[in-house]
């Protein structure tokens, strides 16, 4: 399929500054070059100085968006970002599992950058026994890893130890991010058949908001455009860096990254 024509969806929080969640995932679709659709799971009033109030969407209303887009413009990838309870997590998996997915990249958002929890406490469980079995790859920061695995990490060791435990949860595989750990930032990328660590310059940059979610959805697009998992989390890793070396100094706070840095002279 052409290139821009290939689908790909985002089922994810709205981030009203537009540095993060839906805004960032379709930003970074189009960038990278795909059809860019979304599912909106909740609203929230944020900027870069942090998240300030969140209002989920009804499951029906999650549901009804999925099954829509789906049946008409059936997507190559799918990511899954902000879910916050236990009955839209439930919601998804259960109407996802009617449609044959060839990649779910899911992002597990549990706290922002300014320590708002995004995800319920009664949601970590449907989140781990529901939605993380059903992933093709899982993508969790440091502070997520130790919240599913159980594992707390200070370590490249402790990163692998953590991985591994959070693939037997059923993940055909899993990328550590290392970013909040001291030292060159290094990422690893588990699966039973592959080992890889990533190692990337630390920058020494603020304007980080939106990494996670640019991340997740550059490895949705560069599966969707027919790369393998090794590749498509290169090429990912690739793109964050540079939209970090390029992002924005706009805001208060933590300014967004530069999701169209290709384009720019």
């Amino acid at each position: 399929m052409e290139k821009y024509k290939i689908p790909t969806l985002t089922i994810a929080g709205s981030d009203s500054s537009g540095g993060a969640g839906v805004q960032a995932d379709l930003k970074t679709f189009s960038a990278i070059g795909t059809y860019g659709m979304s599912v909106i799971t909740a609203i929230t009033a944020q900027n870069t100085e942090g998240v300030f109030m969140v209002e989920d969407l009804s499951k029906e209303i999650i549901r009804k968006q999925i099954k829509v887009v789906i049946e008409d413009i059936k997507p190559k990838a799918i990511k899954i970002g902000m879910v916050s309870n236990p009955e839209i997590i439930n919601e998804i998996v259960e109407t996802l599992g009617q449609y044959d997915i060839e990649y779910l990249v899911v992002d597990p958002v549990m706290i922002s950058k300014s320590g708002f929890y995004l995800l319920k406490p009664e949601a970590k469980d449907a989140l781990i026994k529901n939605l993380i079995p059903k992933a093709y790859i899982l993508t969790p920061n440091t502070l997520e890893a130790e919240e599913i695995s159980g594992i707390k990490i200070n370590t490249l060791e402790d990163m692998k130890e953590a991985g591994e435990k959070i693939l037997e949860l059923g993940p055909k595989y899993v990328l550590m991010k290392g970013g909040h750990l001291e030292g060159e930032a290094i990422d690893i990328l588990i699966g039973k058949d592959v080992y890889k660590e990533l190692k990337s310059e630390r920058l020494n940059n603020k304007n980080t908001h939106g990494t996670g979610c640019t991340l997740s959805s550059a490895i949705t697009s560069y599966l969707a455009l027919g790369n393998n998992i090794e590749k498509a989390v290169e090429l990912a890793k690739e793109y964050i860096t540079n939209a970090i070396k390029n992002s924005f100094d706009i805001g208060k706070g933590v300014g967004p990254v530069n999701h169209f840095y290709k384009f720019m002279e």
